[in-house]
């Protein structure tokens, strides 16, 4: 569990506010218009109006006293930019803000932001991903490049075993787990004489670029 600070309650920061609590966290919500902190009470601890921009808001928020600051305006960048500087300046361990831009998120991180998130470009590239491809189901973006992806076994792999593939020399992947036809569970522990059956799902990870050059194999 931890505490979290969420300023800007739009869209983003309502549906940031469920499903951190969800996850058993703590949370202060912070925005300007009561109406809107109104829908996150059900999932806050606490909830203040307040332009944080000032610094005599922030100040009274504690900041040094939460795990994680969430900056999530994203119509007014000017705005967010002044809290991330203030929010560092007043302690706050780590700040996470958002950007829809790549000149805002450089600015964001120059100012103390600890990451910088895109929302609606991320969500648009996973659609993206997820709706070029009927062998591709879903993916998981990791650290410095790397994702999870649910995938379909090539058609070339049905029947053989893993170490007969090779997947880790020949295509610099690693398989991770494997969810059978019709099954909600998946299979966590992958022997190298796995066999691969048609239409199961398996869940690889590897570099972006050696996984997305596996997945143009499906149409050639």
């Amino acid at each position: 569990m931890k505490t979290c600070l969420v300023i800007g309650i739009g869209r983003f920061g309502r549906h940031l506010c469920e499903d951190m609590a969800k996850l058993g966290n703590e949370i202060m919500a912070v925005d300007t218009r009561e109406e809107l902190l109104e829908g996150v009470l059900p999932y806050v601890t606490s909830a203040k109006i307040g332009d944080c921009t000032k610094e005599e808001v922030l100040k009274s928020l504690g900041i040094d006293n939460f795990d994680i600051c969430f900056v999530c305006i994203g119509t007014n960048f000017q705005s967010s930019l002044e809290i991330t500087s203030l929010l560092k300046e007043f302690g706050a361990r780590y700040v996470v803000s958002k950007a829809s831009r790549d000149i805002h998120a450089k600015f964001l991180l120059r100012n103390g932001a600890d990451k910088v998130i895109y929302p609606d470009r991320d969500i648009a590239e996973k659609m993206a991903i997820s709706y070029s491809s009927d062998n591709i189901f879903d993916y998981f973006e990791l650290e410095n490049g790397y994702s999870i992806y649910e995938i379909r076994p090539l058609p070339e792999w049905v029947g053989k075993t893993i170490l007969e593939v090779d997947v880790r020399k020949k295509y610099n992947i690693n398989i991770v787990a494997v969810k059978p036809k019709g099954s909600s569970e998946m299979k966590m522990s992958i022997s190298p004489d796995y066999h691969f059956s048609k239409d199961e799902r398996l869940f690889i990870l590897g570099h972006n670029d050696d996984i997305i050059r596996l997945t143009k194999k499906f149409k050639s």
